[in-house]
């Protein structure tokens, strides 16, 4: 009888990031406030800052349950299954958190969720004519720069209005901007490198 489990300790991580995602939509709920919100009440926002360290906290399972897979060479089709699901939930649920803030454009949602259902849907495609496409360069640039973009602006409402403030709601909201081009551009690179397989007859 094969020893092998899926209960592998990179696989309980990323478990723990589906169960932490709706915990922190709750805590998000409970202790979140927009950045308009948060100028009505001066100096630090405790409930407001530890919404952005939970974030932070389910940003890191990430690449936490990655090095252990690799690490224990213990590489499994449950976790190729499940954690692209949990980062997707992730940005996702954090994305209708900071529009619901107007904190970001419902663009930007339109964007990334359109992507995620295109590119699935391509690999549904390809995979079934046995054919795997690597995740490129771009795609990993995409999803740093997302990552980094979100955590950035779920820490702005914890801190004082003033310059310093308006200096990184700038620089964050850019950031985004510029995720939301990488992620376009990748769906886009990913759609031409399967054009060759979705157009067959």
């Amino acid at each position: 009888m094969s020893s092998k489990t899926i209960w592998t300790p990179a696989n309980i991580v990323t478990c723990a990031r589906v169960v932490l995602v709706p915990f922190w939509l709750l805590l998000a709920q409970l202790l979140g406030v927009s950045l308009a919100d948060s100028l009505a009440t001066p100096g630090f926002k405790l409930g407001a800052f530890l919404v952005f360290i939970g974030y932070v906290v389910i940003s890191l399972t990430d690449k936490l349950d990655g090095y252990l897979a690799r690490s224990r060479n213990e590489v499994t089709t449950f976790g190729k299954f499940l954690d692209p699901i949990a980062d997707k939930l992730a940005v996702v649920v954090a994305l209708f958190v900071l529009l619901e803030w107007h904190m970001v454009s419902p663009w930007v949602l339109l964007v990334i969720v359109a992507r995620e259902f295109l590119v699935s849907g391509l690999r549904m495609v390809v995979a079934s004519k046995g054919v795997v496409i690597a995740a490129s360069d771009l795609g990993k640039w995409k999803t740093a720069t997302t990552m980094v973009a979100i955590c950035g602006l779920l820490f702005l409402p914890s801190i004082p209005g003033g310059m310093i403030q308006d200096v990184l709601l700038f620089i964050f909201n850019a950031s985004m901007w510029v995720a939301v081009v990488l992620t376009a551009w990748s769906g886009i690179d990913y759609f031409v490198k399967s054009w060759q397989y979705i157009a067959e007859v």
